[in-house]
């Protein structure tokens, strides 16, 4: 896996309210299908070295990230079937962060829902990078 890189922050977006989601973004990495199988996803998810894959729904808009992990864990499960799309299984379906979100309440929701990762979105549901906790 590729560690996500620690990014500089800056102490005031351009429009002098504070940090927003946007500028603590990282870009959003390979963005998949939902509708794509398990191991197909998870092909491409070791293949291309990243953390966690974006999925997005038919209309493009994102639907959620998933992991490594989380893919590995549901393909172990008695319930599997090599037939199994990413939309049929469990995932963080959102809320997810919006990009005009103030950063330090992004980061407290994404504590309070236990996420290492959130993506972070514009007004119309389009993924535009990934928000990462701090370490």
């Amino acid at each position: 896996m590729t560690p996500i890189p620690v990014r500089t922050r800056q102490t005031e977006s351009a429009h002098g309210t504070g940090l927003t989601a946007s500028d603590a973004m990282y870009a959003p990495g390979p963005q998949v299908d939902d509708h794509m199988t398990v191991d197909v996803a998870l092909s491409v998810l070791i293949s291309a070295r990243v953390p966690h894959l974006l999925l997005q729904d038919a209309d493009g808009r994102c639907a959620g990230l998933v992991t490594r992990a989380e893919l590995s864990a549901h393909r172990g499960g008695s319930w599997y079937s090599d037939r199994t799309r990413l939309r049929d299984i469990p995932l963080d379906r959102g809320p997810f962060t919006s990009s005009l979100a103030v950063l330090s309440e992004a980061e407290a929701a994404m504590r309070t829902r236990t996420l290492d990762v959130s993506p972070v979105i514009d007004e119309h549901g389009y993924a535009l990078g990934v928000l990462a906790l701090p370490c």
